[in-house]
This record gives C-alpha cells, structure tokens and sequence, in this order.
C-alpha cells in the first residue's frame, strides 16, 4: 500500500504528495489534481502524466503505475510504449489528412507534372487540411465542410469551388477504400452556403484591330518585347514562350515538350507549333539574348516571370493583359476566317471534343493552321 488515502487526497491543500514507487499526486488550489508517473530509464529521470485527479482514483493510478514499472523492468520506456499506442490508434481513424494525401498520390498519373506545378493539392492543404485534418474522415460532416469553406466562399470562390471539388474526390477515395463516409457532404456544404455572390471575370483582350498598333509599339528588341511579340504571333500562354529553347526549334515548327503546356492536345503529348515567318524573325532577334539554351533568360532566375509582360502593359495603362491576346486571335479566327471549330480550337492549344474523339482523331492540323498562322502575322505587322 501506498502512502496516500483517499480522505487525505480530498482535503490536501495544493502541493505534491507521493505515494510512493514513483506515483506523484500534483494538488491544485481548484481542488484537482494530476497523476505523475516518475521513473529512471537507461540512467535517465523522466515523468509521464497518467491523467486528472476527478477521472483516476487513487486505485486505478496505482494499477498503471504497476503496468508502467513492469515495462521499464522488461526494458521498455513507457512513454516511448504510449506514444506509438497513441501513434497506431490515430492512424486506424483515417485522418482526413491521410486519406486527402493517398487520394493526390492515386491521381498523379493524371495530372500534368504529377499535379505539383498545377498546385492541385494547394487549395486542400491551405483551406480544408488546417481545420479538418486532424479529422477522422467518417466524422466529417456537412457541417464541417461549410465552416472550412465558408471564410473563403464570397471572397475567393475560384479557390473555394477548387477546394470542394478537391474534397469531395477524397470523400469519394475514402469510400472506395471501404470507409463509411457522407458522399453528399459537399454536396450538403455548398447548399448550406448558398449561392456564391463572386462572378468570375475573365482577363482582359484587345481587339483584334487594335493588335497591329500594339505589335508595331514593341519595336525596342528587348526580351520583353520579344517575348511578348511571340506570344501574341502564336497565341499560346504565357508559359511556353517564357520557357521557349532553342533546341525545341526545328526549320518553321516548334516543339512545345508536354510538361510545358497546360493541356494536352493532338496526337501526343508535345505539341507542334507552326511559326510563320515574323515568329522565326522574332526568334533570330532573340538569339541575341540566349542564355543556357533559353531564349527569354531573366537577369536574375532562369527565365523572365510570369508577371514581366503584364507589368510591361500595366505601365503603359492598358486594361489588356498578355494572355489575352488568345481572346483576340480567337475572335479573329472567328470573324476573318472560315476555319473549322477544332482547328480554330487547336490553334490556341485547346483540348476541344472528348477524350475518345481526341484519341481517334490522328491529327494536330498542322497543314490547316499553317496558313492560319501566316495570316495572323500579316494581320499583326499591318
């Protein structure tokens, strides 16, 4: 028996009281309490909490102290023990965090870049993991997912719609590993937050009659200008012509590796670009600048920033923006010439019809969209 009774522990004013073979009392001034557990281990003092006065008796904090003494006697540090008891019980919850990262790791192979430059995780890990993570992924309710979402639902809804669609695959992954989770969660959320009051816009284009103006005021060979010459010549986004190589470049056909595109388009997974001839006399000006293969080298990283060419345009008070310059050659495409849909589609890299048409279709359109591509550029230089 110990030194401690169970009258003395109810009247004792606040202190530490021992009860002997390393079972501490810790006595509050509120009248609670908390169980020590002190012990040596390999030449080593340690103490471990055993729980609150109001939830152990004196009688079941002798019990574990006893199981805990026999550990360290077999060689066993009892804190080291409950940690990984504590470790394996949390991992048999199915965290919702878990199951989130297994359910990006499954859909890798779909994503471009493994899902990395696409950030197709992010919206998950800033906006539903730090409130819902901890989580078991059969406990989360609609109720949840509004109060995750609903900070961000009016005042980023691309971002939130994002992380609710991304949710609701992990919802749907779960389910497919045999876990017993509410499908209509999201579902439910989205009704729970109503409508939301931010309209999308999209980015602001030029005419396609104002273009030959604007081309005409990049006459500075600079690499901005250059690169933003060639993006409005080719109508591609801002990305393949920032990290345009010379080696992609072969007589008038361009060779855009898959990883640098946003979607995946023709035949295979690189996608061919026609470069009339004002695009192979920007890319002979460009050369001048070449540095480590790359035709568009910034002064201090690799390439020049996404934002370089926006910049450029905000200064000189234009509402348009590089990347809508594809508005303005599809609108032309539109309007001047009779080019059918997907080959108009196909000019801007669009994946257009389904994914089985795509498949059966054996053809980037490179014939058609050479002429296009001429006509575009006569267009721009006047």
């Amino acid at each position: 028996m110990g030194n401690l009774t169970a009258l003395f522990i109810k009247s004792a004013p606040p202190g530490k009281y021992e009860d002997g073979h390393g079972l501490r009392l810790i006595k509050r001034a509120d009248g609670g309490g908390q169980w020590v557990f002190r012990y040596t281990f390999l030449g080593r003092r340690r103490e471990m909490g055993l729980g609150g006065l109001i939830s152990l008796p004196l009688k079941d904090a002798r019990e574990m102290a006893s199981d805990y003494r026999t550990m360290v006697a077999k060689g066993v540090d009892p804190i080291e023990y409950r940690r990984k008891e504590r470790k394996a019980a949390i991992r048999g919850r199915h965290l919702l965090r878990d199951i989130a990262r297994d359910a990006f790791e499954s859909r890798k192979a779909y994503l471009k870049g493994d899902g990395i430059a696409g950030r197709w995780f992010s919206p998950l890990q800033l906006h539903v993991l730090p409130k819902l993570g901890r989580m078991p992924v059969t406990e989360v309710s609609q109720v949840d997912v509004r109060d995750a979402l609903e900070p961000i639902w009016h005042a980023k809804a691309a971002t939130a719609k994002k992380a609710a669609d991304r949710l609701k695959i992990v919802l749907d992954h779960a389910a497919a590993l045999g876990l017993d989770v509410d499908l209509q969660a999201v579902a439910k959320a989205k009704q729970l937050l109503g409508r939301q009051r931010h309209e999308t816009t999209s980015i602001p284009s030029m005419p396609w009659g104002e273009v030959p103006d604007f081309y005409a005021s990049l006459e500075e060979p600079t690499v901005t200008h250059l690169a933003l010459r060639l993006l409005i010549l080719t109508g591609l986004r801002s990305a393949p012509v920032r990290l345009a190589r010379l080696d992609e470049i072969n007589g008038d056909i361009w060779t855009i590796p898959a990883e640098n595109m946003k979607a995946r388009v023709g035949v295979g997974e690189d996608f061919r670009v026609p470069l009339s001839d004002e695009a192979l006399r920007v890319i002979e000006f460009a050369r001048a600048y070449e540095r480590d293969g790359y035709l568009f080298p910034s002064v201090r990283n690799s390439v020049i920033s996404d934002a370089t060419m926006s910049r450029m345009m905000e200064r000189r008070g234009l509402e348009a923006r590089p990347h809508g310059f594809r508005t303005s050659l599809r609108t032309w495409l539109a309007e001047e010439t009779t080019a059918p849909h997907e080959v108009a589609e196909t000019v801007l890299a669009h994946a257009a019809d389904s994914k089985i048409v795509r498949t059966y279709r054996r053809t980037d359109f490179m014939d058609q969209r050479r002429p296009l591509m001429e006509r575009w550029a006569e267009h721009c230089t006047g």
